[in-house]
């Protein structure tokens, strides 16, 4: 099994075309930009799935997040990462393909670099079983609910600039 460090994605440049591949220490080390998908999950009662990343991730450790997702592989399509890393996450096999609804370039201020970022949504109704190596703790939110957290819980500062572009991309 290839360690996520050692993983190959592809290098696109500012208007995501593939202009290069590098393993994944070597992409964030360097800063160089690189493709990531962003899923929100509802679940048959509408509410979203949020979690806290565990303490061993790379990048925002021990962080909430309102999305499942991840690095999109060398080769990869955004729609074949979302629907990959979701059940992955999820720990569900099965799961629709999420539905693509917008992208955008996002500028971790000099963490890891720039990474185009491709947002979805999926409804899973199927019972989850988070991945333990992911996820540290989860629970599906309503919308009031999590707004009710974005100000008391540390959040992924992509995911929280995600579902600030979410709700802006809803209401316009």
């Amino acid at each position: 099994m290839i360690r996520p460090a050692e993983e190959i994605l592809d290098v696109v440049d500012e208007n995501d075309e593939v202009i290069g591949q590098a393993p994944r220490a070597e992409v964030y080390a360097r800063g160089l930009i690189h493709r990531c998908t962003f899923v929100l999950v509802r679940d048959a009662d509408d509410r979203i799935f949020v979690h806290r990343r565990t303490p061993t991730k790379p990048l925002f450790p021990s962080l909430y997040d309102m999305f499942v997702g991840g690095v999109v592989g060398a080769g990869e399509s955004y729609e074949e990462a979302a629907l990959r890393e979701a059940e992955e996450e999820l720990g569900v096999s099965g799961l629709p393909a999420p539905e693509p609804l917008f992208r955008f370039l996002y500028d971790s201020g000099g963490v890891a670099g720039k990474w185009w970022s491709a947002v979805h949504q999926v409804r899973c109704v199927l019972p989850v079983n988070p991945q333990a190596e992911e996820v540290a703790w989860h629970a599906f939110l309503s919308e009031e609910e999590l707004a009710a957290r974005l100000g008391d819980w540390t959040w992924v500062p992509d995911g929280l600039d995600a579902y600030r572009r979410l709700r802006e991309h809803r209401a316009g």
